[in-house]
């Protein structure tokens, strides 16, 4: 796979501007480099990697820590033990990531109000409770309104403060670390330069070009040079609902040393969210159903702290202008807001980099207004025949083949024959073709002229009666 060619690509800084220019043959490609925004935190506030644990929330003790109210708090616990089989406060407190002593706080609660009560001692601050039939009655109430039952939610406000300052606080992403994510790509030193500004600055990026030349593979193994692993809560209460933000597809678990942290919440690895063609508008607001009755956060929402990239731009159910003009706002005040079924609006933190790819002509689906707002623009070339060289011989190598010299030279004459324009993705693909001939035809796994000319008819097309 490809991102500009090195040969032909050079960045020009100009004197008195706040922008790279990408020199590609004989025109330019601006790469726009703005200055960081100056509510970053200072140097001396950044975290490594490994001090990530400093924002492990505190172990809530005490019923008053917590920052939703009572009447929220008995509502979950009253349907959370009405699928315990045998109702403690130890199953109450693991089913919503509460403290023991706290649980029982809330379900004494109930027992004063006489919709539950207790049967018993299991233990040390342990008891046994049961439903009472007004228990019943005003869990129907109370399923009809919201039917969440999990983890106990962490409000708007403490996830928005608490997610800002985790990202706000990383270090810039690293040459190593940057390598290390784009191992797999043949790039240049220029390109390399760009992605690792967009990994340390957090800012966007719109990848143009021809199809089939690694946009998404680069999109894709940018969240492998983010900095920082964070806290997220598993999900966000808003005026008595619920909007179920962790999301075990998307998120994945990361290791801590903390062992006494408010269990609400949950360490990450920076998250990838990929969306393409089955976009729409409706899918990036707050999705809610009568059977479910609370929500599910957006896909923007869910990737505050990693990655977000919307593959195919152009492509959509919506058009692309209503798609970048709902997201100009978040893009440069890094905020977004959404709407609960109440009407009311609220705003949520924006905090990702997001990754625009298409191979659309730019024109076509973004105006200039947009354009501006990107952080930086990269327009992906196909490769030349030293770099699809390069790519052909790292794939062979990590599939264990060897081949001769003139093989490629072989390629590149049907390329010409056929008046082909080479693709980074096309030696991957030749190459498990042949792999797939040597199969077919019971022999040993041979790169040769006679095994790719076959694989290359089956990929292009060959006349059937040919």
């Amino acid at each position: 796979m490809i991102a500009l060619e090195e040969s032909e690509l050079k960045p020009v800084l100009e004197e008195g501007d706040s922008k790279v220019v990408l020199e590609i043959g004989d025109s330019k490609t601006e790469v726009v480099n703005f200055v960081p925004q100056s509510d970053r935190v200072e140097d001396a506030e950044l975290l490594p990697k490994s001090d990530t644990d400093k924002f492990a929330p505190p172990f809530v003790q005490k019923l008053e820590e917590l920052d939703v109210t009572m009447p929220f708090l008995c509502d979950l616990a009253l349907k959370a033990l009405s699928l315990e089989p045998d109702a403690t406060t130890a199953a109450i407190a693991q089913r919503l990531h509460l403290g023991m002593l706290v649980a029982d706080t809330v379900l004494q609660r109930l027992t004063r109000d006489k919709i539950i009560e207790m049967k018993g001692v299991a233990g040390m601050h342990n008891h046994r409770y049961g439903m009472l039939d007004r228990g019943w009655v005003e869990l129907n109430r109370v399923m009809s309104i919201n039917s969440y039952i999990g983890p106990t939610p962490v409000s708007l406000s403490a996830y928005s403060d608490m997610l800002v300052r985790q990202v706000r606080a990383r270090l810039p992403a690293t040459r190593k670390a940057l390598e290390r994510a784009m191992a797999d790509i043949v790039m240049s030193d220029a390109a390399k330069q760009t992605l690792g500004l967009v990994a340390s600055s957090g800012r966007s990026l719109f990848l143009s070009g021809p199809s089939g030349n690694g946009k998404t593979a680069m999109a894709r193994a940018l969240v492998d040079a983010v900095e920082g692993d964070l806290w997220v809560p598993h999900a966000i209460e808003v005026d008595g609902q619920v909007i179920r933000l962790f999301d075990p597809h998307t998120h994945r678990p990361a290791e801590t040393a903390s062992t006494d942290y408010d269990q609400r919440w949950i360490k990450i690895h920076p998250p990838l969210v990929v969306v393409g063609g089955e976009l729409t508008i409706e899918s990036m607001e707050l999705m809610n159903t009568t059977t479910h009755r609370f929500y599910e956060a957006p896909f923007q929402l869910k990737s505050n702290g990693g990655v977000l990239v919307v593959d195919d731009l152009g492509r959509q159910r919506c058009s692309a202008t209503e798609l970048l003009n709902r997201w100009i706002i978040p893009l440069e005040q890094r905020h977004d807001y959404l709407t609960l079924t109440t009407g009311k609006k609220i705003q949520v933190p924006f905090e990702q980099v997001i990754v625009f790819a298409t191979n659309l002509t730019v024109s076509d689906i973004a105006d200039e207004a947009f354009l501006r707002r990107m952080g930086y623009r990269m327009y992906v070339m196909t490769p030349g025949p030293d770099t699809y060289a390069s790519i052909f011989r790292r794939y062979a190598r990590t599939r264990g083949l060897s081949f001769e010299p003139s093989l490629l030279t072989h390629l590149e004459q049907r390329y010409g024959k056929e008046q082909r324009m080479p693709k980074a993705c096309e030696p991957r693909d030749l190459i498990d073709r042949a792999i797939e001939v040597c199969k077919f035809r019971r022999e040993a796994v041979r790169l040769t002229k006679e095994t790719f000319d076959m694989a290359w008819d089956g990929y292009f097309g060959a006349s059937a009666s040919g």
